[in-house]
């Protein structure tokens, strides 16, 4: 009998390669799977934050040419502590005579509440109304206003601190705007408002903060024949100064009448924009379109009419002196 070997046969070489070649392919494969994957996530974060940046931006033009709609932005943002400065230097001094202060008072934020416009529009006094660009209602408002005789004016959105929490809406300046982009979007703003006299700002915290950027919007206002009111958001603003280097006319706000939605305190406020006319001999002072807003003007009307000489706007700007 022959014995048997006791040696196994080897794999060949052929069958080797093969099970490397296909170790390789399946490996390439799932790291192409990973990758496709990556890939689809990247994508679909890329598409939700560029949809969700269109959906902040300002206004722009659909296919059709029709404006989108926008909801009406916050109101104002005001300061958290009341903001004082000294007004004697360009006020006007209290004359002996029995004539009455100045007293103008702006009513911003319109343009989106067209009920809410007519009812201050049919008040017995004189007004001025602030406009918010690509408004859903600012051209029929602004005929109206002007048909009556009131002033128009352009309520400008400027960046605010709280950006992008808050939103000021559509045809915003923001500090990030190059030169050009800046001046572009000014000036549709400015023509999208029929009627304008001037211009006051709707919050502008950090605009208002940056003296390059107010140089610049001051100089088209200045091109335009247009004054322009600080709503005074902030204690630092830079508007003053501005206004000052390029003879541009100017005011700044003295009260917001109704940042608190009460009575008593809108009350209060008019009462305080008149103490304030009776010193210095003028007094501005910025309410919204609030119904509340409505009844209490319209109540106090009569007491107010008697101490104060209701103004536009215009009559209370000056060149910075």
């Amino acid at each position: 009998m022959t014995k048997k070997s006791g040696k196994k046969k080897k794999p060949s070489k052929k069958s080797g390669t093969q099970k490397t070649q296909l170790k390789k392919a399946v490996s390439g494969l799932l790291f192409l799977i990973v990758l496709v994957m990556l890939a689809g996530l990247l994508a679909h974060q890329l598409l939700l934050r560029r949809s969700s940046i269109q959906s902040s931006g300002p206004s722009v033009k659909s296919l059709a040419g029709k404006k989108k709609v926008h909801k009406p932005p916050v109101y104002e943002i005001y300061p958290e502590k009341e903001i004082h400065y000294k007004k004697s230097i360009d006020r006007p001094k209290p004359t002996l005579t029995k004539k009455l202060p100045k007293v103008a008072i702006i009513i911003d934020d319109i343009g989106y509440d067209k009920k809410i416009a007519e009812k201050f529009l049919n008040l017995d006094a004189v007004l001025t109304f602030s406009l918010l660009p690509h408004s859903l209602f600012q051209d029929k408002i602004a005929r109206k206003a002007h048909e009556k005789g009131f002033e128009i004016m352009l309520h400008l959105p400027l960046e605010p601190l709280e950006y992008p929490l808050v939103d000021p809406g559509p045809g915003t300046l923001f500090t990030s705007m190059s030169p050009d982009e800046l001046i572009i979007q000014l000036n549709k703003n400015l023509d999208a408002v029929p009627f304008i006299k001037g211009v006051n700002n709707h919050m502008g915290s950090k605009m208002t903060t940056s003296s390059t950027q107010i140089y610049q919007i001051f100089s088209i206002l200045k091109k335009r024949n247009l004054f322009f009111i600080d709503s005074l958001t902030t204690s630092k603003s830079l508007c003053k100064p501005s206004a000052r280097l390029l003879q541009l006319p100017f005011a700044q706000r003295d009260v917001f009448i109704d940042h608190f939605q009460e009575p008593d305190f809108i009350r209060k406020q008019i009462k305080l924009l008149i103490r304030i006319a009776d010193k210095h001999g003028e007094a501005i002072g910025i309410a919204h379109p609030h119904i509340i807003t409505y009844n209490i003007l319209r109540e106090l009307l009569p007491e107010l009419q008697k101490k104060v000489q209701l103004v536009p706007a215009s009559q209370i700007v000056r060149i910075p002196s």
